[in-house]
């Protein structure tokens, strides 16, 4: 029993309607997650414009990301979350109108993209910075295993969703579901109490966003955990293939509708899984070391993948080769929670309230933004050896990244929890 979910977090009120509407709200966004690259692949037939979806959400989210952290700093976060909310669901309107209308614009589309990541990364950092005003610290590491993991299987259910859907209903549809199950979770921000700032600054501007900089420069250990995962998620995350694979190795009955839809879901499946089993990860001391080492399999579940499509339609079947690049791919979602959820912990336990929003906005950009780079990199090397050449290549980097990380970073495999739920130290 001790290594099932610890439920505990789940009696706070608040914290429970966020976990809840979070399942609905995340099987939206997650349509959204799918109609994009899809209709981007539709449209100009290229990878390489899927990949340039990375590049334009990038840099919105790495300018509003910052900018954001800072706000949540400064302004009642319950507010902040509404505002970013309703912006986020206005867009996935917009998303709505251009595909009902049939614009079949691939810039429009990018644009729409962007304006979505720049709400997506001011409302991030405020949503999780509230969790250690709403929740003890010794219930952190529950709390965000389980927001992973309701997150993760919302992730499950709309790729999925996506895929049965897309040839019977077309994308636009995607689109207005998603802007519609965003009220959920409007409605339970609109039931939290008042977040106001606890800091002494009053404004965000450059220097506020600086000041966080500088106080993250003194955190050496949270540096480090920021360079391994843009390690992780620029080589290691092969998304930006996901439509040329379905089309191209896995085409199915249902122009690859079907397989698309499986591999966009299978590592959240593995992530679920995951956090079913994640009782063990509170009692994690050698912290850096776990990191480390779930990075290393998440390197080499994606060779396994890219080595997976290589073989459909030769040495395998292209049945038994779906199933195995979808099991390496959950494979790799249920390491990449554990290494997730220990790096949340992380931030959240030894940054202060007053500098929280300004860490996990750098928190936000290196997540999100390390996959989006990802994207481009992918795109591109798919244009020049193929996908399955640049799926397993990345994920040899990634293992090879992480030797070099752990040479360079020897602090970082070194540290542990010293004294539970307290701020971490390195022995």
């Amino acid at each position: 029993m001790k290594l099932l979910a610890d439920i505990t977090p789940l009696r706070n009120p608040d914290y429970r309607r966020l976990w809840t509407t979070g399942i609905v709200t995340v099987i939206g966004a997650q349509l959204s997650v799918v109609a994009v690259p899809k209709q981007l692949y539709d449209m100009t037939h290229s990878s390489s414009y899927v990949g340039l979806a990375g590049l334009f959400g990038l840099i919105p989210l790495i300018v509003f990301g910052l900018w954001g952290g800072a706000l949540a700093d400064v302004m009642d976060r319950r507010k902040m979350l509404l505002i970013t909310s309703t912006g986020t669901g206005l867009t996935s309107v917009a998303f709505w109108g251009q595909a009902a209308a049939g614009l079949n614009n691939p810039w429009v589309v990018l644009v729409l993209f962007s304006v979505q990541q720049a709400f997506f990364a001011m409302n991030q950092p405020a949503r999780a910075a509230i969790y250690p005003r709403l929740l003890p610290p010794e219930q952190l590491p529950a709390a965000n295993s389980l927001s992973m993991t309701v997150m993760q299987f919302g992730a499950i259910a709309g790729p999925v969703t996506a895929g049965m859907l897309i040839p019977f209903s077309g994308l636009a549809t995607l689109y207005l579901i998603d802007s519609v199950f965003l009220l959920a979770t409007l409605w339970a921000i609109w039931k939290l109490p008042p977040i106001p700032p606890t800091g002494t600054a009053r404004r965000a501007g450059l220097r506020e966003v600086l000041d966080g900089f500088v106080y993250l420069a003194t955190q050496r250990i949270l540096l480090a955990s920021f360079a391994v995962d843009v390690v992780a998620m620029v080589f290691g995350m092969p998304r930006a293939l996901f439509p040329q694979i379905s089309l191209d190795t896995f085409p199915g009955s249902n122009s690859g509708g079907t397989a698309l839809g499986l591999l966009f879901a299978a590592m959240s499946v593995g992530a679920v899984l995951g956090g079913v089993f994640s009782g063990w990860l509170t009692r994690i001391r050698r912290q850096g070391l776990a990191v480390v080492v779930c990075i290393v399999l998440w390197g080499l579940g994606m060779v396994g993948f890219g080595l997976a499509v290589g073989a459909a339609g030769h040495a395998l079947s292209t049945t038994v080769a779906l199933w195995i690049a979808f099991a390496c791919l959950a494979f790799g979602g249920a390491v990449d929670m554990f290494s997730a959820a220990l790096r949340t912990t992380m931030l959240q336990s030894v940054a202060t309230d007053e500098m929280r929003g300004r860490l996990q906005g750098v928190f936000i950009v290196v997540v999100a933004g390390g996959p989006r780079i990802g994207d481009v990199a992918h795109g591109f090397a798919a244009a020049a050896v193929g996908t399955a050449a640049a799926a397993a290549g990345g994920g040899v980097l990634v293992v090879l990244g992480m030797v070099v990380a752990a040479l360079v970073f020897p602090a970082f495999v070194r540290y542990r929890v010293v004294r539970a739920h307290s701020q971490l130290q390195t022995t």
